[in-house]
C-alpha cells in the first residue's frame, strides 16, 4: 500500500519518507502487471481536492478491473502546510470535518454515471444515455463541486474506502464511512477495545458491523521454535540506533528535537505538543511513558520498533491469530514483512497459512476478481438508480 500524505520533510526523516513514488502512478503500473491483488493508495483530504481524488482513483479502479482502494487520511505533520500555500496547518477538528465532506463529495462523484449510462450502441449512434448522467452541484463548508465526474463506475462500483484513525475523530470517521480500517495494537486487550468501539459506533450509525473490516497491522516474528523467535525479538531490540530512534520518536510531535533532553531522566513533559499533528500517536506515547515511568532512553527504545503479539513457532502464531479472530480483536491482518531473520515471510507462507486454511480461517483460492469481492463487501448501488426504484411497503 503506497503512501503519500504530502509530508513536510525534515533532513533527519527516515529514508523511506525522503524518497518515495507518488502512489497512484505506482499502483497504475502494478495494475497492468497483476490480476488479483488489491491496490490501495494513501491520499490526504487535507491538501487535495475531491474532484482530483475521485478521478484518479476511479481511473485506477477501471485500469485494474475493480481492485482499487483509497486509504483516507488527514495530514498530521504541521510542516506540510508550507508546501501548499498555507501559513498554518489545519486544526485537528477542522481536518476531520473537511475529511468527512471530502469523502462525501468523492463518493457522490463516483455515482455521476449510472451503470447503464453508456449503451455504446453503434446501430443507433447512442454512446451516452443522458438521463443516466448526473450533476452534483455540491456546496458545503469546504467544497463547491458542480460535477459530473467524467469517468464511469468500475465493476466494483466504488473503490474500497480504507481508514486508519485512532483518535476519537478518526474512529468516528471510520465507523461512519470506511469499508475497512487499518488498526494498530500491541496487546489483545487494546485490539479488542478498538474493534468493539469502532464496530459499536458503526452499529449506532445504522450500519451493519460486519460490513466494516478491521485489519490489524502486525509484523510477526516466526522461527522454528518459540524460544528461537523470542531470541530474535530480543536481538532486534538490542540493535536500535538511539540517534535515529530519537528522530523517529519526535515525528508524531512535528519532529520535536528530543536530543535537547537528558536520556536517562523522565520522559519530558510536552504539554499539548502533538495535539494538532498525529494526535492519537502523540497521546499514546505520552500516556505510556507516564504510566510506565519511562526515561527518554526507554521511550525511544520502546517506540522505535512496534511490539508484535505474534511471536513464536508457526503453530503458536497460528493459534494466536485464531484466538484474536474468534474473540473479536480483528477481521484480518495487514502484514508488514521484511527480509531479516524471523521476519516471517517464508514460514508464514509455508506453515502458518496452511494451518489457518485447514482451520477454515483463510481462503484457499480467490473467491472473486475485485477488491470488494476479496473482502466480502457488496457492490454499492448507484444512488440515482436506487432513488428511482419503488419503495416496497408491507
Amino acid at each position: 500500500m503506497p503512501h503519500t500524505q504530502n509530508f513536510g520533510q525534515a533532513p533527519d526523516s527516515a529514508p523511506h519518507y525522503l524518497n518515495r513514488l507518488e502512489p497512484l502512478t505506482l499502483l497504475s503500473a502494478l495494475a497492468v502487471s497483476t490480476s488479483r491483488i488489491g491496490l490501495v493508495g494513501t491520499l490526504t483530504t487535507s491538501y487535495n481536492e475531491p474532484f482530483n481524488v475521485a478521478r484518479a482513483f476511479a481511473s485506477l479502479d477501471l485500469i485494474s478491473g475493480g481492485r482499487a482502494g483509497w486509504n483516507v487520511v488527514t495530514t498530521g505533520l504541521e510542516g506540510a502546510a508550507g508546501n501548499y500555500g498555507r501559513e498554518e496547518h489545519i486544526p485537528h477538528p477542522v481536518r476531520y470535518r473537511r475529511a468527512r465532506e471530502h469523502l462525501q463529495v468523492v463518493r457522490a462523484l463516483w455515482d455521476s454515471y449510472e451503470d447503464d449510462a453508456f449503451p455504446r450502441d453503434k446501430a443507433s449512434g447512442i454512446f451516452l444515455d443522458k438521463t443516466r448522467q448526473h450533476r452534483l452541484d455540491h456546496k458545503g463548508e469546504f467544497f463547491s463541486v458542480a460535477g459530473p465526474l467524467n469517468i464511469s463506475r468500475s465493476r466494483q462500483g466504488h473503490p474500497v474506502i480504507f481508514q486508519a484513525g485512532a483518535s476519537d475523530d478518526g474512529r468516528q470517521l471510520a465507523a461512519s464511512a470506511a469499508d475497512a480500517v487499518f488498526a494498530g495494537a500491541e496487546t489483545f486487550e487494546e485490539a479488542q477495545e478498538y474493534y468493539g468501539d469502532v464496530k459499536g459506533r458503526a452499529a449506532a450509525l445504522g450500519r451493519q458491523p460486519e460490513h466494516l473490516q478491521i485489519l490489524l497491522g502486525a509484523s510477526p516474528i516466526i522461527a522454528g521454535t518459540d524460544e528461537d523467535a523470542r531470541r530474535i525479538e530480543q536481538q532486534r531490540r538490542g540493535k536500535i540506533d538511539l540517534d535515529k530512534a530519537l528522530v523517529q520518536l519526535g515525528r508524531p510531535f512535528n519532529y520535536y528535537d528530543f536530543s535537547r533532553h537528558a536520556l536517562d531522566e523522565p520522559f519530558p513533559d510536552l504539554g499539548d505538543r502533538g495535539s494538532n499533528g498525529y494526535r492519537s500517536a502523540a497521546e499514546r506515547i505520552k500516556k505510556i511513558a507516564r504510566d510506565e515511568r519511562l526515561t527518554l532512553r526507554q521511550a525511544a527504545e520502546r517506540f522505535t520498533t512496534r511490539r508484535t503479539p505474534f511471536v513464536g513457532a508457526a503453530e503458536t502464531v497460528a493459534n494466536e491469530i485464531e484466538r484474536w479472530f474468534k474473540e473479536g480483536a480483528l477481521d484480518g491482518l495487514n502484514l508488514h514483512l521484511g527480509a531479516s531473520e524471523g521476519s516471517g515471510s517464508a514460514l508464514l507462507i509455508s506453515e502458518v497459512v496452511p494451518l489457518l486454511q485447514r482451520r477454515g480461517l483463510f481462503r484457499t483460492e480467490y473467491e472473486g476478481s475485485t477488491l470488494r469481492g476479496h473482502l466480502g463487501l457488496a457492490v454499492p448501488q448507484n444512488r440515482y438508480t436506487a432513488a428511482r426504484q419503488p419503495t416496497l411497503t408491507a
